[in-house]
């Protein structure tokens, strides 16, 4: 049987409109450089998984598409960098749909992966877990550590998608036919970064160099267990 390839769809907002709920603590230009520093520890991870042939990635913002770039270049085995602008009106959804788009046009008999960009503790042994999983269901999908959120929503060779990121969108996923995988307790593909708390479990899980970099300086990185500045 055929081994079943994949695309990755990663909407990125600008940079420097992300993570505003760090904003208690990090001011714009720091923010910014840990939202880019995230996407390409989640970037590199995704090209290192074997099944992993093509990664889209949505955008407008051009330091991310470079830093996007520069994370996939650096991967093992060749993969495919696509950038696709950010489509009008912009938002998350529209983002997702838009690189799905471009996912079925390219490469129609891959499946389809929308992957979060905050995800610096993930590994990839995670996701391609997780893709595994989902190669036996036509549609699923992998919740936040609340279990409310998605963090990966998959499909399979010519399975429409209506994608419901947001609020909730866990469960909406699944009222659309998406299956809730099983991932591993501490699975970096489960946590993503929106407030501090969530670094803290990231950094506890181990987070990728461009993280701690952008968190620490480039002095090397901290002990698992150091706290945050």
């Amino acid at each position: 049987m055929t081994e079943l390839r994949w695309t990755l769809v990663v909407p990125i907002k600008a940079a420097s409109e992300g993570k505003t709920r760090l904003a208690d603590w990090l001011e714009p230009g720091p923010r910014a450089a840990l939202a880019r520093a995230m996407v390409g520890d989640t970037l590199a991870a995704g090209a290192a998984v074997h099944v992993v042939d093509r990664i889209i990635v949505v955008t407008a913002d051009r330091r991310t598409a470079d830093a996007a770039r520069r994370a996939v270049r650096g991967a093992s085995a060749p993969v495919v960098l696509d950038v696709v602008g950010e489509p009008d009106p912009a938002g998350l959804n529209p983002a997702v749909r838009a690189g799905l788009d471009r996912a079925r046009l390219v490469a129609p008999a891959h499946g389809v992966a929308v992957l979060l960009g905050d995800l610096p503790a993930l590994r990839a042994a995670d996701l391609e877990a997780a893709l595994v999983q989902a190669a036996s269901h036509p549609l699923a999908l992998v919740a936040d550590a609340a279990g409310t959120g998605t963090t990966l929503l998959t499909a399979l060779p010519g399975q429409p998608v209506d994608p419901a990121f947001g609020p909730g969108s866990a469960g909406a996923h699944e009222a659309r036919g998406h299956v809730r995988l099983v991932v591993p307790p501490g699975s970096g593909l489960a946590n993503d970064v929106d407030v501090r708390a969530d670094l803290e479990v990231a950094l506890t899980l181990g987070v990728g160099t461009r993280t701690r970099r952008a968190l620490h300086g480039t002095s090397g990185p901290p002990a698992r267990d150091e706290p945050l500045p």
